[in-house]
């Protein structure tokens, strides 16, 4: 874990208030993971753990790669990570707030090209023999945020697979199309609409029948949720890419994206 004494000496002239809402964060999730250990509840201090780590990620990166990262970007950050694991995993804000994973996503792909961008824009400029054109620099760091967004569903994907966390939320449905349902095996689409509702028997370890009732519909486990995260990142991957690529044409216009742009130190 970083000491705050080499936090604090490297950031103590312009980065004032990221320490500020670092050392919050990370006491806020300190006093949460104890006191999930307490209940036993050791997934749940899983994500706490995992969240300290990635607090830890920006000034890493700053420190071994020698550039620096924006006030604002590196404060959203650290709230992102925050919102993401402790909001939204421990605290239940996924179900509890309309829309709060969607904006989270939209934000991740809005961020994901801003660091993808200028990566890219920092190599362009720093080395000779290399001159990308604005549009070739847009469109790598718009496949960047999407990578970064895909790799967050496989994390999401295993999360659910190796601890049950159900990462990858459910929804509810009232029609589905599946081939497994056609007897005659010809790659036919059998369509049921209108679900009212689903009863799963399931089988406990004793041998018991328990019966689940889903009201509504038919329960998707997961890929709608995937699909619509990855949709959500492509918008904000969007929006950034082309207000990249005006800032890329003109810097002085358009400085408010400086706000998300990495620079390399002095």
């Amino acid at each position: 874990m970083i000491k705050f004494k080499e936090l604090k000496k490297s950031y103590k002239e312009t980065k004032k208030s990221t320490i500020v809402v670092y050392l919050i964060l990370r006491t806020l999730v300190i006093l949460i993971m104890i006191r999930q250990v307490i209940l036993g509840e050791y997934n749940n201090a899983f994500f706490c753990l995992l969240s300290l780590v990635l607090f830890t990620v920006p000034f890493r990166l700053q420190k071994k790669f020698k550039i620096t990262l924006p006030n604002t970007l590196e404060i959203i950050i650290l709230c992102f990570i925050f919102a993401a694991e402790i909001l939204g995993e421990l605290n239940s804000f996924y179900i509890v707030i309309p829309h709060f994973d969607t904006i989270l996503h939209t934000l991740n792909g809005f961020l994901a090209a801003g660091i993808g961008l200028s990566l890219f824009d920092l190599l362009n400029k720093n080395i000779d023999n290399i001159n990308l054109s604005p549009i070739f620099l847009v469109i790598v760091a718009f496949c960047f945020s999407m990578t970064i967004g895909i790799l967050w569903e496989f994390f999401e994907y295993g999360s659910d697979k190796l601890i049950n966390a159900d990462m990858q939320k459910d929804v509810i449905v009232q029609n589905i199309s599946s081939v497994t349902l056609d007897e005659t095996k010809s790659n036919t689409p059998i369509i049921i609409d209108n679900i009212k509702y689903t009863i799963i028997y399931s089988e406990d370890k004793d041998g018991n029948i328990k019966e689940t009732l889903i009201e509504n519909g038919y329960l998707d486990i997961g890929i709608n949720d995937t699909m619509k995260d990855l949709i959500v990142n492509f918008i904000g991957a969007t929006i950034f890419s082309v207000f990249g690529y005006l800032y890329l044409l003109n810097r002085d216009k358009y400085k408010f994206v400086n706000q998300f742009m990495i620079k390399k130190q002095k």
